[in-house]
Protein backbone atom coordinates (compact mmCIF):
# COMPACT_ATOMS: atom_id res chain seq x y z
CA UNK A 1 0.00 0.00 0.00
CA UNK A 2 1.37 3.42 -0.78
CA UNK A 3 2.60 5.50 1.85
CA UNK A 4 0.36 8.65 0.96
CA UNK A 5 -2.59 6.21 1.19
CA UNK A 6 -2.04 4.34 4.67
CA UNK A 7 -1.21 7.84 5.92
CA UNK A 8 -4.75 9.24 4.42
CA UNK A 9 -6.72 6.16 6.09
CA UNK A 10 -5.29 6.30 9.76
CA UNK A 11 -8.04 8.03 11.79
CA UNK A 12 -7.01 11.21 13.82
CA UNK A 13 -7.19 11.08 17.48
CA UNK A 14 -9.66 13.05 19.48
CA UNK A 15 -8.91 17.04 19.62
CA UNK A 16 -7.38 17.50 23.00
CA UNK A 17 -4.64 15.01 21.80
CA UNK A 18 -4.20 16.75 18.68
CA UNK A 19 -4.01 20.31 20.32
CA UNK A 20 -1.63 18.54 23.19
CA UNK A 21 1.15 16.89 20.85
CA UNK A 22 1.30 20.35 18.29
CA UNK A 23 1.84 22.55 22.05
CA UNK A 24 4.71 20.12 22.85
CA UNK A 25 5.62 20.59 18.90
CA UNK A 26 5.55 17.00 17.62
CA UNK A 27 3.45 15.36 14.57
CA UNK A 28 -0.30 16.25 15.96
CA UNK A 29 -1.27 12.98 14.53
CA UNK A 30 1.19 10.31 15.84
CA UNK A 31 3.15 12.56 18.09
CA UNK A 32 6.38 10.78 17.06
CA UNK A 33 8.66 13.23 15.10
CA UNK A 34 9.13 16.67 15.43
CA UNK A 35 6.75 19.19 13.99
CA UNK A 36 9.33 21.48 12.97
CA UNK A 37 12.39 21.20 10.58
CA UNK A 38 13.24 24.35 11.76
CA UNK A 39 11.96 27.06 14.17
CA UNK A 40 8.68 27.60 12.25
CA UNK A 41 9.09 25.78 8.94
CA UNK A 42 7.08 22.33 9.01
CA UNK A 43 8.60 19.80 6.94
CA UNK A 44 6.73 18.06 4.35
CA UNK A 45 5.43 15.23 5.54
CA UNK A 46 5.73 13.49 9.19
CA UNK A 47 9.03 10.87 9.11
CA UNK A 48 6.62 8.62 10.88
CA UNK A 49 3.06 8.75 9.98
CA UNK A 50 3.89 10.17 6.69
CA UNK A 51 0.61 13.19 7.03
CA UNK A 52 1.31 15.88 5.10
CA UNK A 53 1.82 18.72 7.05
CA UNK A 54 3.70 21.46 4.88
CA UNK A 55 0.76 22.44 3.35
CA UNK A 56 -0.77 23.32 6.07
CA UNK A 57 -0.84 27.18 6.43
CA UNK A 58 -1.30 28.56 10.07
CA UNK A 59 -0.14 32.40 8.66
CA UNK A 60 -0.69 35.02 11.06
CA UNK A 61 -2.86 32.95 13.49
CA UNK A 62 0.15 31.81 15.77
CA UNK A 63 1.68 35.39 15.64
CA UNK A 64 -2.03 36.96 17.23
CA UNK A 65 -2.37 34.28 19.68
CA UNK A 66 1.02 34.97 20.83
CA UNK A 67 0.96 38.64 21.10
CA UNK A 68 -2.69 38.03 22.96
CA UNK A 69 -0.87 36.08 25.55
CA UNK A 70 2.57 37.08 26.02
CA UNK A 71 0.38 40.72 26.28
CA UNK A 72 -1.27 39.60 29.21
CA UNK A 73 1.25 38.14 31.50
CA UNK A 74 3.60 41.42 30.80
CA UNK A 75 1.20 44.20 31.08
CA UNK A 76 -0.14 43.43 34.34
CA UNK A 77 3.08 42.70 35.63
CA UNK A 78 4.33 45.94 34.62
CA UNK A 79 1.35 48.12 36.18
CA UNK A 80 1.63 45.63 39.57
CA UNK A 81 5.97 46.81 39.63
CA UNK A 82 5.20 50.23 38.80
CA UNK A 83 2.61 51.03 41.20
CA UNK A 84 4.54 49.26 43.88
CA UNK A 85 7.97 50.11 43.40
CA UNK A 86 8.88 52.99 40.24
CA UNK A 87 11.97 52.51 38.17
CA UNK A 88 13.72 54.40 35.62
CA UNK A 89 13.29 54.05 32.10
CA UNK A 90 16.16 52.18 30.92
CA UNK A 91 15.79 49.77 34.25
CA UNK A 92 12.05 49.09 32.72
CA UNK A 93 13.62 48.61 29.12
CA UNK A 94 16.37 45.88 30.80
CA UNK A 95 13.91 44.26 32.40
CA UNK A 96 10.43 43.86 30.43
CA UNK A 97 12.21 43.78 26.77
CA UNK A 98 14.31 40.89 27.17
CA UNK A 99 11.42 39.28 29.34
CA UNK A 100 8.68 40.21 26.39
CA UNK A 101 11.17 38.51 23.85
CA UNK A 102 11.82 35.46 26.05
CA UNK A 103 8.08 35.08 26.11
CA UNK A 104 7.30 35.17 22.61
CA UNK A 105 10.21 32.75 21.53
CA UNK A 106 9.12 30.40 23.82
CA UNK A 107 5.35 30.83 23.11
CA UNK A 108 5.40 30.88 19.05
CA UNK A 109 6.36 27.72 18.07
CA UNK A 110 3.93 26.13 20.39
CA UNK A 111 0.87 28.14 19.56
CA UNK A 112 1.59 27.30 16.47
CA UNK A 113 1.77 23.36 16.86
CA UNK A 114 -1.47 24.00 18.48
CA UNK A 115 -3.07 25.90 15.75
CA UNK A 116 -1.72 23.38 12.88
CA UNK A 117 -3.29 20.27 15.36
CA UNK A 118 -6.48 22.39 15.67
CA UNK A 119 -6.58 22.66 11.56
CA UNK A 120 -5.89 19.11 11.01
CA UNK A 121 -8.79 18.20 13.55
CA UNK A 122 -11.26 20.80 11.77
CA UNK A 123 -9.66 19.85 8.00
CA UNK A 124 -8.26 23.10 6.97
CA UNK A 125 -5.20 23.56 4.84
CA UNK A 126 -4.87 27.05 5.30
CA UNK A 127 -5.45 27.47 1.65
CA UNK A 128 -9.06 27.65 1.31
CA UNK A 129 -10.89 30.56 -0.25
CA UNK A 130 -13.99 32.09 0.66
Amino acid sequence: MNNSIAAETIALPKLSTLLWRGFRQKCPRCGETRLFASFLKTPESCGTCHHELGAIRADDFPPYLTMFIVGHIIVPMILIVEKSSPMSISMNLKIWLPLTAVLTFWFLPRIKGLIVGLMMHIGLRGDETQ
